[in-house]
């Protein structure tokens, strides 16, 4: 079968080209070159520049037919048998089918790479390419000699001009190697202008020898794995695998764009670009744009293109010029036409700097400045005449629209003229239709796109209505960032590059997507800027990625993306921040934050009612915007407590004169809170200022160490000097590290030389040293000035120089060394000796030389000039060390006691806690509550009138509950339970009155009723949830407490033993009650000798109902006895206590915190019963 060869007009010299790249004009010979040997691209598809276009033909003729058939062809590797193929021959090519109804070839050869066609033998002819030779086999002499005769017609004079032709339009846009589903080798792919050539390897390309095209007009580019894609058409898949994640994404992105060429119209474009000004971009001037912004009147070209959409549709409304068909009204066209991109330049780029000037050659982040700048901000606009009065501009639309001239109006609209102000006329009301009705058809359409346009940003100083051209309220951003599949948990892993995926992402109209490409038209997926809760900004390199992000959304997803490109990556954080931070909160953006979200809060003074707050966490300090208040600042270092209870979803920060609960509304951003705030409040690094500190910017471990040796080590003779076991010293240094906030030193748990030296390795590893790596030589050579004021100057001078934490650091060990040499007759460690040890210890010398330790000495023998110390408050403190060495000398006792069956000295309040309410009690073992009661009523000479009940009452300070001891009820015991946050105090029991009487007037001894119950961190397994109460039916009887679920419930949920529970007065508002009549239970027992301690809160309707629950409690566990028939009467202690004073030295607390005790000795000493008068003191940190 045959078909006529069309007629051409002038030959043609490559057979791939595209539609709209002909090169008729060109003449051949001017491509000659002699030998072929030298190319290195394909015959037909070589792989160098291409020529501007001609007009676009038609395709028809360029796929037309001359001729097809059955002919059998000789297999490879001159096989001796035959296959029968059904071949095709066009212009420009010989294609070869397994049958007639296939659409993709077995193998190709390009007419350009054919160099002879001659029949040979029976009905056979060959032919011959530069390195091949394909043998054909007719069924007949004369289907031969057609055959023959029409290829040597249709590749005549073709071979060495379309082969040395560097013009020619099939120069490849990407090419490769790709591995096919199903074949076991890659194929060399290259990818056209419209079209996909698969070849068996990179010569096969050369020599101009494939195995089929596929034709993109009909294709659609899927992603289906990191590496692998789909090209899918109606007759056939073709499954891609890419050799590397990048090398897909952009195969990926070329073959889409093949796709777009093959399906764009060039009329539109060739109509645009016949305007001479609309052949170059606007913007950055690159030949050939093929997209415009249709309001803005700019042609502009692809790369500038993906900026102005970043800006977002209501500013840049971007638009193909050969894909975009049906948009390009004549009148549109019109408009470009009488504008064009010069004219319209003399509006927009007026003012453009040539520092800030585009080429064609501009990286992206210099495109995205300058349109931002030229179309968002406006910078570089011709400002109207009419600019800031807007009256006038609205105006000067109105009658400007009513004539043709269309650039006016252009400058009219983008310099603040409402295109939607009223005409005052009421048949026309607005510009558009005063257009309509004078027929401007082309200023109509200019109106119609900028009806919803947001106008440029003023930026111009100087008596502009700026109220005109406000900033727009969403951001928009774009580009391509790296992705991980979104998560329900938190990212415990590194994630390799591996693991992600890229994708082209935008920030616009307040909604964040990705998309598979910047093709694609359709999401994966977005998040809108509302339903984001939380950004956290990764450290460098923590995953595959150099620079990564994590964004949590209301749903308690976690999405990672990631990117190598660090300005990129700032401009993202910032520009998804700024979008969900609300204008309140705007200054969070400034900081260099490493977590923002908002969160549910209450604070101290209102624990009723939560209040979103937005939160900023940079480096150890939580900025915070709560509700109808100014930034706050957390130094989270500082805290007093920072406690973490995931149970109940709440974070509790305790700082000086205030509490913030900070609760979790979903789960995976709250932990990811916690855990940053946790890493922020500990030690974040070797120097001073990375520790964790006191409320007077002292380290805590510097604080911790001081106090304990003051406490317990001044008589240690060679304190400083002698060595700790190393072990131990290491372990407690790494303690301090990890948390120095939570580690309490204790005497018989921890040694005074570990202590100690824990204390100077600290100062000897510190990193850049207390004195600093900078001023330090400064202060060493001090030491040679012989003028003793002019010396103490120069000191002071230094002292003032130093940071704020290293200048209060010096002081506390100064002032502490300074004690620790006053008692040197006791610890042999005077002046020099200490000078010897801390020299090169804190200048971290060798030591070879004494000009650090002589700095020293001069810094603890001048330290009351130096420092200006307050000589009455250093006496007081000395005064109070005494105190503190004389007692522990005459007691000859560790500090605490621990022994078993020992007295211990009891610290006691009377009525209140404060320090002229203390009262120091020698308890021994064999002391009841009422004798306890009875001694301190002694002493104050209180006595106990009728109806009066004084009791001895368990305090728990931080549990906010309190407890009426029985007044049977031994005191030691309990001083053996005791906390650091407990206290004894002594006063009237307002309610026992009526409970005496409740319980005479009951005549069964049980109690049952309804209350409200809470588990403490679900510690009983009752499978309730730990953040709420919940109604239970309670039964108390004679020997347990049973719990029901319903009055109905016929089995109880829990039953305890009720000689074995605890109830205390009083919830902690931590737990939220329901109502503030609550009682807090503590069921103790031991299972196989393992002590169980559980804690639960009951809640009561009313305050009655829960005196008699109470009272009920307190009756069955003490068989009815509540309260001595004859009351408590001081009488009743008349046997000889132990004094509580040795001569006139008071005995000190053996209970409490180090600190709180050295304050007991002070105070007890204002006592009149003490028989001496000390001055009170606070506690060390405040001293220095």
């Amino acid at each position: 079968m045959s078909l006529q060869v069309p007629l051409q007009a002038k030959g043609r010299y490559s057979s791939l080209c595209s539609d709209d790249e002909l090169l008729d004009d060109d003449d051949p010979s001017v491509w000659e070159e002699p030998g072929l040997s030298s190319q290195q691209g394909s015959i037909f598809l070589p792989n160098t520049g291409r020529l501007p276009s001609a007009p676009k033909e038609d395709s028809s003729q360029l796929s037309a037919v001359i001729k097809m058939g059955w002919l059998d062809k000789n297999p490879p590797q001159g096989a001796l048998y035959y296959q029968r193929r059904w071949v095709k021959l066009d212009v420009d090519y010989l294609r070869y089918f397994d049958n007639d109804k296939q659409v993709y070839s077995k193998g190709i050869i390009s007419t350009a790479s054919i160099t002879n066609v001659t029949s040979v033998g029976e009905l056979k002819f060959e032919v011959i390419t530069n390195n091949r030779t394909f043998i054909f086999k007719a069924e007949s002499d004369a289907e031969r000699k057609e055959w023959v005769t029409v290829l040597q017609d249709s590749t005549r004079g073709r071979q060495r001009r379309s082969t040395l032709n560097p013009g020619s339009p099939l120069s490849p846009e990407f090419k490769g190697y790709l591995e096919l589903k199903g074949l076991r080798s890659k194929l060399y792919t290259v990818v056209t202008s419209d079209k996909v050539f698969l070849y068996k390897n990179m010569e096969d390309y050369r020599i101009g020898v494939g195995i089929t095209s596929i034709e993109m007009n009909v294709g659609n580019v899927k992603v289906t794995d990191r590496r692998s894609f789909d090209l899918t058409t109606p007759y056939r898949i073709f499954s891609f695998i890419a050799e590397s994640e990048q090398l897909k994404d952009q195969w990926v992105d070329t073959m889409r764009d093949a796709i777009g060429e093959a399906l764009s119209n060039r009329e539109v474009a060739d109509q645009i670009w016949a305007e001479p000004s609309n052949s170059f971009c606007a913007d950055c001037g690159t030949p050939k744009p093929e997209w415009a912004a249709i309001n803005l009147c700019v042609v502009i070209c692809k790369r500038c293109a993906g900026e102005h959409r970043g800006l977002g549709p209501n500013i840049s409304k971007v638009r193909s010029l050969k894909m975009d068909r049906k948009v390009w009204t004549e009148e549109l066209i019109q408009v470009f036409l009488l504008l064009g991109n010069n004219r319209v330049n003399s509006f927009w780029a007026a003012n453009v700097p040539p520092s800030e000037a585009l080429s064609s050659l501009s990286c992206s982040d210099d495109r995205r400045r300058f349109v931002t700048n030229k179309y968002r901000h406006g910078k570089y606009r011709k400002y109207h005449p009419l600019y800031g009065n807007q009256r006038e501009l609205n105006n000067a639309l109105c009658i400007n629209v009513q004539c043709s001239d269309v650039l006016e109006t252009l400058s009219l609209i983008f310099c603040g003229a409402d295109v939607n102000c009223s005409t005052g006329m009421a048949s026309c009301p607005t510009p558009l239709s005063l257009a309509d009705t004078h027929a401007q058809p082309l200023q109509a359409v200019l109106l119609s796109h900028n009806l919803n346009t947001d106008l440029p940003r003023s930026e111009v100083d100087g008596g502009m209505e700026e109220v005109h051209f406000p900033a727009p309220t969403c951001v928009y951003h774009n580009g391509f960032l790296f992705k991980t599949g979104s998560m329900a948990r938190a990212i415990t892993e590194r994630k390799a590059k591996e693991e992600f995926s890229r994708r082209w992402c935008t920030l616009n109209d307040c909604i964040f997507s990705y998309y598979e490409s910047d093709k694609n038209s359709n999401p994966n997926g977005a998040l809108r800027a509302s339903e984001i809760v939380c950004l956290a900004v990764d450290v460098p390199e923590k995953h595959g990625y150099e620079h990564t992000f994590e964004l949590y959304s209301e749903s308690d997803r976690l999405y990672l993306f990631g990117t190598d490109d660090p300005n990129s990556h700032k401009e993202w954080i910032k520009s998804i921040a700024k979008s969900f931070i609300p204008a309140k909160a705007e200054p969070l953006l400034r900081l260099g934050f490493e977590r923002i979200g908002r969160l549910k809060c209450k604070d101290g003074l209102n624990l009723q009612t939560s209040k979103v707050g937005w939160f900023a966490l940079v480096g150890s300090t939580l900025h915070a915007y709560l509700k109808d208040s100014q930034e706050e600042e957390i130094h989270l270092r500082k805290l007093n407590e920072l406690s973490i209870q995931q149970d109940n979803g709440v974070l509790v920060l305790v700082e000086r004169g205030r509490t913030l609960y900070i609760e979790g509304e979903r789960k995976l951003d709250f932990a990811g809170w916690c855990a940053a705030i946790q890493s922020a409040a500990g030690s974040g690094g070797d120097t001073l200022s990375q520790q964790q500190l006191t409320d007077t910017d002292i380290p805590v471990v510097v604080h911790s160490c001081v106090d304990y040796i003051t406490q317990c080590g001044l008589t240690s003779e060679g304190i400083y000097r002698k060595s700790g076991v190393n072990s131990r010293v290491a372990a407690l240094c790494e303690r301090f590290r990890q948390d120095a906030r939570s580690l309490r030193l204790k005497e018989g748990e921890h040694q005074v030389d570990d202590v100690s030296n824990t204390l100077k390795r600290f100062f000897r590893e510190l990193e850049e040293g207390l004195f600093t790596s900078e001023d330090g030589g400064t202060w060493l050579t001090t030491t040679a000035i012989q003028d003793e004021s002019m010396k103490i100057s120069q000191y002071q001078k230094l002292l003032n120089k130093l940071p704020r934490v290293n200048r209060a650091t010096l002081r506390a060990l100064i002032n502490h060394l300074y004690c620790v040499q006053r008692f040197s007759e006791l610890n042999q460690m005077n002046l020099h000796n200490l000078a010897i040890v801390f020299g090169p210890t804190l200048f971290q010398t060798d030591g070879k030389d004494y000009t650090a330790g002589r700095a020293i000495e001069d810094l603890i023998q001048y330290y009351t000039l130096i420092f200006e110390v307050d000589e009455q408050q250093l006496k007081k403190q000395l005064e109070e060390i005494t105190v503190i060495i004389q007692v522990r000398e005459k007691l000859n006792t560790k500090f605490p006691s621990t022994e078993p069956g020992g007295h211990f000295i009891c610290t006691v309040y009377l009525e209140e806690k404060k320090d002229t309410a203390e009262q120091h009690v020698k308890i021994p073992a064999s002391m009841t509550s009422a004798e306890l009661t009875c001694e301190i009523l002694d002493r104050r000479n209180i006595p106990v009138k009728d109806k009066e009940y004084w009791n001895c009452w368990e305090v728990i300070d931080k549990e906010e509950m309190e407890r009426p001891l029985h007044y049977r009820e031994r005191v030691l015991p309990i001083l053996h339970s005791f906390g650091t946050d407990s206290h004894l105090l002594i006063k009237k029991h307002i309610t026992m009155e009526a409970m005496i009487i409740y319980l005479a007037s009951k005549v069964d001894p049980s109690k049952h009723g309804m209350m409200k119950f809470r588990e403490e961190r679900s510690i009983l397994g009752l499978g309730l949830s730990s953040g709420s109460f919940h109604d239970r039916y309670f039964i108390l009887n004679s020997s347990s407490l049973r719990m029901y679920k319903e009055v109905r419930s016929n089995r109880p949920e829990r039953d305890w033993p009720v000689k074995n529970l605890r109830v205390y007065l009083g919830i902690k508002k931590k737990v939220r009650p329901p109502t503030c009549w609550g009682l807090t239970v503590v069921y103790e027992s031991k299972k196989q000798d393992k002590a169980e301690r559980q804690q639960w809160y009951l809640c009561c309707e009313t305050q009655p109902e829960m005196r008699e629950w109470y009272a009920t409690f307190l009756s069955i566990q003490n068989d009815g006895d509540v309260w001595p028939q004859e009351g408590i009467q001081p009488s009743r202690v008349s046997r000889a206590l132990p004094d509580s004073r040795h001569g006139n030295v008071s005995l000190i607390p053996l209970r409490g915190s180090e600190n709180e005790m050295r304050n007991s000795v002070a105070a007890f000493s204002q006592d009149q019963l003490a028989g001496r008068c000390l001055a009170s003191s606070g506690d060390l940190a405040t001293l220095q």
